[in-house]
């Protein structure tokens, strides 16, 4: 019984590990990282040459999902590769490329989801409140946090999807994945909510005077007896608007945010606290 040994099942991880970018182009995006992951384990299955060949041309095909998560199916295609090998007979390398194709679209918008979406903004939230006042503790929990956490969750996924093989379809793209997936993503809603709301901080400095000098109008005054924080959910507002209907990238947002900002200090609407 042919099986792939440690070494290379460690060599395939590692490699989509630290490569999952690797030669990225619009052309061909993750497929030759995913075809390097594959060639230690095809390499413990098929001796001949010919044979391993042809087997790596199974992987030529256009491939794209969400990296960390995606490292499950390498794990997969491990996982089918040493059962086909092994003489099961509804394995192919038309079947291995379908479901290695069918999964990765499902696994890119569970990933984008859970990862940049929701894992990351809360880690950052934590690591913005231990910054403060210059504390280098923010980016050191960062750093250790995720790099700690997105290597127990790889390994983790990538040994399952091996265990899995072509059992990890009905696993990961059924209804109890969807569920998981909704509820992580509420969770993250909520953070990303409370992060707008303790760290944005915008107000206005505009006033309005009599011949006196006295002050006749605050401007800020009012929005604080109306609502306050008013114009600090405006530019959250604002910034979801313009990317999620707008669908602008966020350096787009940014840019003009940044615009705002400099005609509002222009005009005196804004005030940076700045002396000259």
């Amino acid at each position: 019984m042919e099986k792939i040994s440690k070494a290379s099942l460690n060599s395939a991880f590692w490699t989509w590990y630290h490569g999952n970018l690797l030669c990225f182009s619009h052309q061909h995006m993750q497929t030759l990282p995913f075809m390097l992951s594959m060639l230690k384990p095809l390499q413990d299955l098929h001796k001949d040459e010919a044979e391993l060949h042809k087997a790596m041309e199974t992987y030529t095909g256009f491939f794209n999902t969400e990296p960390q998560i995606g490292t499950i199916i390498v794990g997969v295609c491990c996982g089918l590769e040493e059962a086909r090998v092994n003489g099961a007979e509804d394995i192919d390398e038309e079947m291995i490329n379908s479901i290695r194709v069918g999964l990765m679209g499902p696994l890119a918008g569970i990933g984008d989801s859970l990862i940049p979406g929701t894992y990351i903004p809360i880690l950052l939230s934590i690591a913005l409140g231990l910054s403060t006042g210059g504390s280098v503790m923010g980016a050191i929990f960062y750093m250790l946090v995720y790099n700690v956490t997105m290597y127990l969750f790889m390994r983790g996924i990538f040994n399952t999807g091996y265990e899995l093989g072509g059992r990890a379809v009905d696993v990961l793209v059924g209804d109890k994945a969807d569920v998981i997936k909704d509820s992580i993503i509420m969770i993250g809603m909520v953070v990303v909510g409370a992060v707008a709301g303790t760290w944005v901080n915008v107000s206005t400095a505009f006033k309005l005077y009599t011949s006196a000098g006295d002050v006749f109008l605050d401007l800020q005054g009012v929005f604080n007896n109306v609502l306050p924080g008013l114009l600090s959910f405006l530019t959250v507002i604002l910034g979801w608007y313009l990317m999620t209907k707008r669908k602008m990238q966020p350096t787009t947002v940014m840019l003009i945010y940044l615009a705002i900002a400099f005609v509002g200090v222009l005009v005196g609407f804004f005030d940076p606290g700045l002396s000259y």
